[in-house]
């Protein structure tokens, strides 16, 4: 039989409670989630990684267009996408990253949001550690050499190590790998990210779109990459389904 103290009867409190305040000790609910609490969650930043592969055009138009839709970037460039924007596009990249951010300020026009640029190698930035959160992380474009150092959990530079952090803290991390053909390696390795978490999103080109320059196609790929993570980063003419034939 289960004994119940009467109600006179008065229990003890356990020693390591003694003589703590009662407001230590008093169970209570929760503060409800405030306006600002909410707003905090939707304005997290987005880290923008480049890498060292082909289509750097891609990432400053993403850059570009967060920056437009006034959202918070934290980007990081590798130091083989320094020599991968002159060979592309003839830019001077600098490795500083104050002399980074000027930089992208005045290249893109952009005057919105907020942009913070990290070096290559800082391993003690804010976005390598687990407990800095974001909103997800975009690596566009995605070199194969850097895929296959974060599928294998090796981290050489900011790039992977924040990658690496996405992965372990179960946050969005996209992959926008630009190499063609793929290799059985190149396969396994977007296999083993994508069964860790992580969305593979290859940059595409699509037609259904009637894209009238290159401009428009740059625009269709980034849009739809980002897609991905939830962000609505400008108009986009969408498929609507085509009239049932008859």
């Amino acid at each position: 039989m289960l004994w119940v103290p009467p109600p006179s009867t008065a229990l003890a409190s356990p020693p390591l409670l003694t003589g703590l305040p009662s407001s230590v000790l008093t169970r209570t609910n929760p503060p409800a989630t405030t306006t600002s609490a909410r707003t905090e969650r939707v304005t997290l930043p987005v880290v923008l990684a480049v890498s060292g592969a082909s289509a750097q055009p891609l990432a400053e138009r993403a850059l570009q267009l967060l920056l437009q839709a006034g959202e918070t970037v934290e980007m990081v460039t590798s130091r083989g996408a320094i020599g991968v924007w002159q060979a592309e596009l003839g830019l001077r990249v600098p490795s500083e990253p104050d002399l980074q951010e000027r930089f992208w300020r005045e290249r893109t026009g952009c005057n919105g949001g907020q942009l913070r640029c990290h070096r290559w190698n800082d391993q003690g930035a804010a976005i390598a550690s687990g407990s800095y959160r974001t909103r997800g992380m975009v690596i566009l474009p995605a070199s194969m050499g850097t895929v296959g150092r974060i599928a294998s959990g090796v981290a050489l530079d900011l790039v992977e190590r924040a990658a690496d952090v996405h992965l372990k803290e179960g946050r969005p991390l996209v992959i926008a790998p630009r190499e063609t053909p793929w290799s059985l390696v190149h396969l396994r390795n977007l296999t083993a990210l994508a069964e860790a978490g992580a969305r593979i999103a290859p940059p595409v080109p699509a037609w259904y779109q009637q894209p009238r320059s290159l401009d428009d196609m740059v625009d269709f790929l980034v849009i739809r990459v980002f897609d991905v993570l939830g962000y609505d980063l400008g108009p986009l003419n969408r498929w609507q389904g085509r009239p049932a034939l008859r």
